[in-house]
């Protein structure tokens, strides 16, 4: 297990650093002056200048890179150009915001999803399967900000049922979870569909079967756990999906968010901010991305099994004599 986990933190340390080179290397080459953005439209040259100065924007790209990393080894992301705070406090103060979002729409998601799934594959070509197959189709296809347009229009604006912004009581999450809820559950219900349509015709279930167990204890004992590798593997791409995508429902819904936070820092060239958040969203999704590798070893330990016995680097390990 700890030669898994070792394989797969060496091959995210590149896509870290490609993400943060990435998006420095954008940020840098991007059109506007933040100086602009901190003065107004107003400032003059002098000011301009000074602030150059202050913040280093006139360094060659290397330079500024390389003071860059030199931060980022320190845990230290810069300061907002906008609050004069640092990023790191910024971000941490809209964090949960994001996270109950994210969370609270992976759990609708699974629930919805998993259950219309199992449903849709057992019950493969009948008028319900066409039914719950056009739910998902439409929850794939509808724009999230569209979706959330519609709720707010229907139960907030027409029928006052539940409130169209905000994030102090229960009820205001109601409507973005349900808007990035229909996207996920409706990718899940589909992998869910396809996977359990393989499981279902193998022999083993067929035996199950024909021993007289009943079919909810066939499908969740039997095909359900060996169906599961495909749908933790979406859930975990849809969870880092709705850390980097929940910004039209946190700005439809005002919901002060990590998505929020980077759409208002875009326009204010407070780059940053940018850089702390899109970084903070790529370590969360390498996080996310080892957490369900690690799950894949527990769902199906024939995984696990591949990597015992093999060296770390490299595809052969000599253990005896003959082997040289």
């Amino acid at each position: 297990m700890i030669r898994y986990i070792l394989k797969r933190l060496l091959l995210m340390v590149p896509v870290l650093l490609g993400v943060i080179i990435i998006v420095f290397s954008l940020l840098y080459v991007a059109p506007g002056d933040p100086a602009l953005s901190i003065l107004g439209e107003a400032a003059t040259e002098e000011s301009i200048h000074r602030v150059h100065e202050e913040l280093g924007l006139k360094d060659p790209y290397l330079v500024r890179l390389g003071r860059y990393f030199g931060g980022l080894l320190q845990g230290d992301f810069g300061d907002s150009y906008k609050t004069k705070r640092p990023v790191v406090d910024e971000i941490l103060s809209r964090y949960p915001t994001t996270l109950i979002l994210t969370f609270g729409s992976v759990v609708f998601g699974l629930v919805v999803g998993i259950l219309f799934g199992i449903v849709s594959a057992i019950r493969q070509y009948s008028f319900l399967d066409r039914i719950l197959t056009m739910i998902s189709l439409f929850g794939v296809s509808a724009p999230s900000f569209w979706v959330a347009m519609l709720l707010v229009l229907v139960f907030s604006v027409n029928l006052g049922w539940l409130p169209a912004t905000g994030s102090d009581k229960l009820a205001c999450w109601i409507l973005p979870i349900i808007t990035m809820g229909l996207q996920v559950s409706a990718f899940i219900m589909r992998m869910t569909r396809s996977s359990m349509l393989e499981v279902i015709r193998q022999d083993y279930i067929r035996t199950a079967k024909a021993k007289g167990q009943s079919e909810i204890k066939t499908v969740l004992l039997h095909a359900l756990p060996n169906a599961l590798v495909p749908i933790v593997t979406v859930i975990g791409l849809q969870i880092c999906l709705l850390l980097a995508g929940a910004v039209l429902a946190e700005t439809v819904f005002a919901l002060p968010g990590l998505g929020k936070y980077l759409v208002d820092s875009i326009g204010y060239k407070d780059y940053p901010a940018v850089q702390g958040v899109v970084l903070w969203i790529g370590i969360n999704a390498i996080l996310i991305n080892l957490a369900v590798d690690i799950l894949y070893c527990f769902i199906d330990p024939r995984i696990l099994n591949r990597f015992k016995g093999k060296p770390l680097f490299g595809n052969r390990r000599v253990t005896k004599l003959s082997d040289v």
